[in-house]
């Protein structure tokens, strides 16, 4: 049996390939939307990509099972658990619609889909089975049900795709679901999950790779909650903390469920000269990304220029500073060369910002301006309507700066509304990166924003300066 796990370090995603060699059959479980990489793994393994499905309609990215079935011929399962509100769309019409005890078969290769609802209504995990080997199931593929040491956050529903107090629905199908479906395994089984240690997706992801059942049942924080039948406990503790949920979430989920748009094309990215991109800007037809870290962006940007510092983290910043439901000039990436510019896009197309025209490799021959920063020494008597921490809530929680108030950089683009038409808005971050993508982001839609230099470290090293914790009067 072949069994390749495709891990995104950008948005701490993992999908997997499972073939069987007797065959040369394969499966791809929660591929991302540039599928080149499932493409030359095949080809390599000597491989068809016979099959493609997903655990459920993901809210952090793009799915990428329409994209690598078109590309391949692969027939398309996806689920039909979760009733009708949680129906795959008309992008699927020609899927196989699964339900619990659902088979794929690959040669000696068996896939069965579990119902395991919690994380959402219609989640599938996937029993594995080397028929060539067992003829018991020796891995199971979790999705976003069964992390390594955490589970899957119950509450994005509420969260990103407008439900009202879905999270309590779903703590409750997810204790079912861990109590009869994953704890009825035997030990030996492996854990594949589909998010790594940074996802949004959980509140404390492990970042080892895979786990097992008994690993879990004996050491999760879950499990003395199992144990003990303590349903309401574990909810307690299962809905606290969690992290914020990003505004393009809710766009995932409905493209997902619609069905993903199939790319257009990913050929050669245009090459702008100085002059090609002065009058593009100029006549507003498109938008400049800064793909610099912020130290150097403070030193020199293109004026209303966005900042998506550098091709690691790409789709979750690129996601935070772009929406494509409302936005239609396209990007021009800075980038080294023609190379980092198609690793750029193929980034941003995770998380659908499919309108990229082209790139540049200097800021030579360029208009450029200087960020306006302000120095923690100097906040107190620095004229400002507002101190915006674009922290995660829970950072500012455990301490932030007296007088501050918190919109997460996630959110910030989508709830504009909230921030003050006029005055300067100082923002701080952690710090400074995130910091400076915000800020970017603001100042492209009018706002007058200050970045505080050093951001809550640079703040927190003055001496004198105390944090407010969460409850404390600021």
């Amino acid at each position: 049996m072949l069994l390749e796990r495709i891990y995104d370090e950008d948005l701490a995603q993992a999908s997997y390939v499972i073939g069987c060699q007797a065959s040369g059959e394969a499966v791809v479980v929660d591929p991302r939307r540039d599928i080149r990489v499932y493409l030359e793994l095949a080809e390599r393994k000597g491989m068809r990509i016979a099959a493609v499905t997903e655990t459920h309609i993901h809210a952090d990215y793009l799915s990428g099972t329409r994209e690598l079935a078109a590309a391949t011929g692969a027939t398309m399962f996806v689920s039909d658990e979760g009733g009708p509100d949680w129906t795959y769309g008309d992008g699927f019409d020609d899927a196989v619609r699964m339900k619990d005890g659902h088979r794929i078969r690959l040669g000696n290769i068996t896939v069965e889909a579990v119902h395991t609802p919690g994380h959402t209504p219609e989640h599938l995990s996937f029993l594995v089975t080397d028929g060539a080997q067992a003829d018991e199931p020796g891995f199971m593929l979790t999705g976003d049900f069964v992390f390594v040491g955490d589970l899957g956050r119950p509450d994005l529903l509420d969260e990103a795709a407008g439900g009202v107090d879905t999270r309590f629905q779903g703590a409750k199908d997810l204790f079912a679901s861990l109590r009869d479906r994953f704890l009825t395994l035997p030990d030996y089984v492996q854990v594949l999950p589909a998010h790594g240690a940074g996802s949004a997706c959980g509140k404390a992801l492990g970042a080892i790779p895979a786990s097992t059942v008994g690993y879990e049942r004996a050491f999760s924080w879950w499990s003395t909650y199992l144990r003990n039948d303590d349903e309401q406990g574990f909810i307690d503790d299962l809905l606290g903390g969690q992290p914020d949920a990003h505004a393009y979430f809710a766009r995932m989920k409905t493209e997902n469920r619609v069905g993903p748009a199939l790319l257009e094309g990913t050929g050669e990215l245009r090459e702008y000269t100085a002059a090609e991109l002065t009058a593009a800007l100029a006549a507003d037809e498109a938008i400049f990304v800064d793909s610099r870290d912020h130290h150097a962006v403070h030193e020199g940007t293109v004026p209303r220029s966005l900042n998506v510092p550098g091709v690691a983290k790409a789709a979750s910043y690129g996601a935070w500073v772009y929406d494509p439901q409302t936005e239609e000039r396209p990007l021009v990436l800075l980038a080294a060369d023609a190379d980092e510019a198609a690793e750029l896009r193929d980034h941003l197309v995770r998380v659908g910002i499919d309108r990229v025209a082209g790139f540049v490799t200097s800021l030579e021959g360029l208009e450029l301006v200087e960020p306006k920063l302000v120095s923690p020494d100097a906040l107190g008597g620095f004229p400002h309507v507002l101190l915006l921490d674009v922290r995660n809530r829970t950072e500012h929680a455990d301490g932030s700066i007296p007088g501050s108030e918190h919109l997460s950089g996630g959110r910030a683009l989508w709830h504009t509304d909230e921030l003050p038409a006029e005055g300067t808005i100082v923002t701080y971050c952690q710090s400074g990166v995130r910091n400076s993508i915000v800020a970017s982001a603001l100042r492209r839609e009018g706002f007058d924003v200050a970045e505080l230099d050093g951001s809550y470290q640079g703040w927190v090293s003055v001496a004198g300066n105390e944090p407010v914790l969460a409850g404390a009067a600021a």
